[in-house]
Parts: structure tokens; sequence; C-alpha cells
């Protein structure tokens, strides 16, 4: 097993010292670099439509590429850094990740763009789920709610300062500055992961698990590729959709069912035996959807209700950000102490509060009061998120701690898709309810036709006032309609939060036989 081993004394103690925080930097690094890259060219593609002369569902590929290979890579993770070593396969996913940011501000096509996002992709995939290993195996269970919490600032900062970096790079400087911005912080990470991060010294003793992964990175690929391409079909009964989804669901639901004969199997399925695992994983995957589909929401109503900017939609966004930097460390400190059953609850109902307001928005909504409600859901999400994920590796052994953050990396990754999807379906499908525009041709709807005048004064010039108000109330309505979903899946959280353990857990630190590791023990 690879070197990130922590002594009892070590995992007894409560303070983060030193060693453990230059881990926590290199992570903490690779993090920003692989979530902000999601969010920043998501405020691109507008960009790319114009400058490679493609459409939005061609230019969508740029994400879509990205995400499907986050999922063929996510579920090898496990088994490459027990066999390779974490630091060394860290380097690896840090390298891989920066080549690709490299190659993809070079592309002069579309298709090239795609193809190098595909790269940097495999080496991000990867980021995530080493950097939660690296960070549980140091801290030691009595000290793991603290240093999730550090990784927890980039996870929710990153879809709040994406669009304002990405809108001042491609404002003030070109598109390409949104790669090019991880060549110098790929670089510093490297240098800092080679000095930083303990030698590795693997012990391989598991063989590769090809058959599982021939069904689970395929699956999982071919099933994201469907709901990801909901949002452009608008229909589940489009061949494009339904089709992979199923041949998909069907490679998973095989690799489900094979993967508890072979003794190594690709994922670990065995870890749900543990009941506090499996609770907290069932919630993360509830609350991943419903705070992915609605971070899609918020930037897009100031955009397309408010006529905002890329940038200022980003800058209003940021009270979420600065209520959730506030109430995360505190977070961290009590899931170390507290039970997260007893402290989840309440933030969520935070989340729940100031997600309400949106459900009431118009066209004229007090943006005071939407700031206000962000930055009550932004307390709110510093104290839910990493509490839970706490929640669910705590309670893992040394050797399987690995194995425990692969299956929590791929159940967000597909969470998020699935947030994101069904809200983008929801919306257009709302927003497509619109009367069309007398003598339009092409046909435009009255909703599309505001959108359009909210960010061009020539076509609001030439817009009736009563047509335009008619269109920019239907906008927010459709907007106010979808957040009630969005509202409903926050509330659907709070019954896998019911099961959250309430009890103080004790551990004592015990030998791993093989490695000599700390490992936790859950006494019941």
């Amino acid at each position: 097993m690879g070197g990130f081993v922590t002594s009892p004394t070590a995992a007894a103690s409560t303070k983060i010292d030193a060693a453990v925080l230059k881990i926590a930097g290199v992570v903490v690094l690779g993090a920003i670099m692989s979530i902000l890259d999601i969010t920043v060219v998501s405020v691109a593609l507008p960009t790319f439509q114009t400058e490679f002369n493609a459409s939005y569902a061609t230019v969508a590929w740029t994400m879509t590429g990205y995400t499907l290979a986050l999922a063929t890579v996510i579920p090898l993770t496990g088994w490459a850094a027990d066999r390779f070593g974490t630091k060394r396969l860290y380097m690896v996913a840090l390298a891989l990740f920066t080549i690709g940011s490299g190659l993809c501000a070079t592309a002069d096509s579309i298709g090239q763009l795609i193809g190098w996002r595909v790269v940097q992709g495999l080496g991000g995939g990867m980021l995530m789920p080493l950097g939660m290993t690296m960070m549980t195996r140091a801290a030691g269970p009595e000290r793991i709610g603290r240093l999730m919490a550090i990784l927890g600032i980039p996870m929710l900062l990153g879809p709040i300062t994406g669009p304002i970096l990405g809108g001042w790079l491609i404002d003030d400087y070109s598109w390409h500055w949104i790669f090019l911005i991880n060549l110098p912080i790929g670089a510093v990470a490297l240098v800092y992961a080679a000095l930083a991060l303990p030698k590795d010294d693997p012990k391989p003793s598991e063989s590769f698990d090809f058959l599982g992964m021939l069904m689970l990175s395929p699956g999982l690929a071919l099933f994201l590729f469907g709901v990801s391409s909901l949002p452009e079909t608008q229909s589940f009964s489009a061949t494009r959709v339904w089709l992979p989804m199923l041949i998909g669901a069907l490679l998973v639901i095989g690799f489900v069912l094979y993967s508890f004969k072979p003794e190594h199997p690709l994922l670990d399925l065995r870890l749900f035996k543990n009941r506090k695992l499996t609770i907290a994983t069932i919630t993360l995957f509830v609350f991943i959807i419903a705070f992915m589909g609605a971070g899609l929401l918020f930037p897009s109503y100031f955009l397309q209700v408010g006529g905002e900017s890329t940038l200022h939609a980003g800058l209003l966004m940021a009270p979420q950000g600065i209520g959730a930097m506030l109430t995360m460390p505190i977070a961290g400190m009590l899931a170390d102490k507290v039970p997260v059953g007893r402290t989840v609850p309440f933030a969520m109902a935070l989340i729940a509060a100031g997600f309400f307001t949106f459900t009431q928005v118009g066209t004229d909504t007090s943006y005071w009061l939407l700031c206000g409600s962000l930055f009550v859901m932004g307390l709110g999400m510093g104290g839910t998120m990493m509490p839970i994920m706490t929640s669910a590796l705590k309670t893992l052994g040394h050797a399987e701690v690995a194995r425990g953050s692969t299956l929590v990396n791929i159940l967000q990754q597909i969470g998020g898709s699935v947030g994101s999807a069904v809200m983008s379906v929801i919306l257009t499908s709302n927003l497509n309810e619109s009367d069309p525009v007398p003598g339009s041709n092409p046909p435009v709807t009255e909703a599309q036709l505001a959108i359009a005048a909210q960010h061009s004064d020539q076509i609001k010039a030439q817009v009736p006032p009563a047509l335009f108000e008619k269109g920019l109330q239907f906008v927010a309505d459709s907007f106010a309609s979808t957040f009630w979903v969005g509202f409903a899946l926050v509330l659907a959280t709070f019954i896998p939060i019911a099961f959250l353990p309430r009890k103080r857990e004790k551990t004592v630190a015990g030998d791993d036989a093989t490695t000599g590791a700390a490992t936790p023990v859950i006494v019941h």
C-alpha cells in the first residue's frame, strides 16, 4: 500500500500539523484547477460558437467530452492508487491535466478543442479521488472533518468564481487564457507535489479487474452521454438519449451483479455493507443533484431575466461563496466532534430557506433579496457537503480509503450530470411553451425574443414594449417553475439526512497488518 501512513499517535492527535497542511495544499491546488476549469469553460461556450462558427450543440461537447473522460477514468483510480502509489499517480494526473490545458489553447478547430478537452478530463478525473484519498490517510479519523473542510473550499467556490474569472479573461484577453492560466498553476502544483508529498512505497497485491472495467467505464460514459444529450433533444424518446442510457444502464447493472464475485473488483461495492457509508453516500448523491441543478439556474436567471453580463452574473453569485467560507471551517471542526446527523439538518434548513426565495422570482425581484438568499444558502452549503463526505469516509479503514473515495466521486459525477441535465430540460421545456411571435421568420417565441433583447439594445429598440414585457415575464415565470423543482429536490434531501448518525462515534487506532497504518475502528 502507498506511503501515506498515519501512526496511532498522529491519528489520535486533533491538531492539524504542518506535514498534513502541506498535503492539503497540494490537493487544493489540483482541485482548484479541476473544478474551476469546468465552470470557466461553461461561460466560454458562446465565444466558441463565434470563434469556430459552430452550433451550440457542437460546442457543448467541450463540456460533455470532459465529463465523459472523468466518468471513464474515475473507476480506475482506486486500483491504480494501490498499484502505483498515490504520489506518482497524482503527479501523472497533474501533468496530464496541465498538458491538456496547453493543448486546448492551441486548438484551431472545434474538433481539436473537444479532443484536447478529453485529454484534460483523463487527468482531471483522477485529481479529486486521489486528493481525497491522500487527505483522508494523512489526517486520520480524528481530523478528517477539518481536512475535508479545506478540500471543500474549491468544491463550493468553483461554480461561483469560475464565471467571474472566465468572463474577465474572455472580455479583457481571449478565450485561450481560460486554458493558459492552468499552465503556471499546474507547474507550481507539480513542483509542490514532488517536494511535499511523502515517498510512495506501493506493495501491489491486487490483480486488475479487466472485465469490470469493460462494463463499468463504458457503461458510465454511455449513460452520461445519454443524459447530457437531453437538453439538446428535449425528449427521452430521442434515440440519442434512450439508447446510450439503456445500454449504459445495462452495463452498469451487469457490473453491479458481477462485482461481488471477484476478490478485488474495479469498484468495491462491498463497502456499502457499512451502513454509515451507505447512508452518507445516498445523502450526498441527492444533495449533489439538487446543488448542481441549482448552480446552473442561479446565474442563468441573472443572465436571461436580469440581462446581466457574464462577469456581473458571476459577481452576483459571490455572496453564496462568502457564506460558505464563513461556515465551512466551523463545520469541519464540528464534524470531528459532533455527529453529522445533529448538524447537517440545520445547515440543510438554511439552504431550503434561501432556495425558497427563488421560487417567487419575477422580472423585478430585488437583487438585495436574491443576494441575501444566496448568502443564507452559502451558510448552509458550507455546513453540508463536506460534513456528509466526512461521514462517508471516516468509518473506513486505511486499506479502504482509496476505494471509498473513488466510490464517492463516481456518485458525485453521476449526480452532478443528472442534476444539470434535468434542470436544463425542465427550464428549456417551460421556455418553449411561450407563444410564437407573429410573422417572425425563422419562427421565434416571445420568450426567445425577450432574452435576445436583454443583451442587444438594437433588438430591444425594435421590439414593442408590451411584447418585450410579456416575453420577459414568461421567462421569469419559467425560472420560478423550475426553481420549484429544485426546491423539491432540496426538501427530498431531508429524507436520507434523517438517517445520518446522531450518536458520537468512538474511534480507536488499530494496526493494519500490512502497512502498520492507524486504522479507524468503529465501536458500536
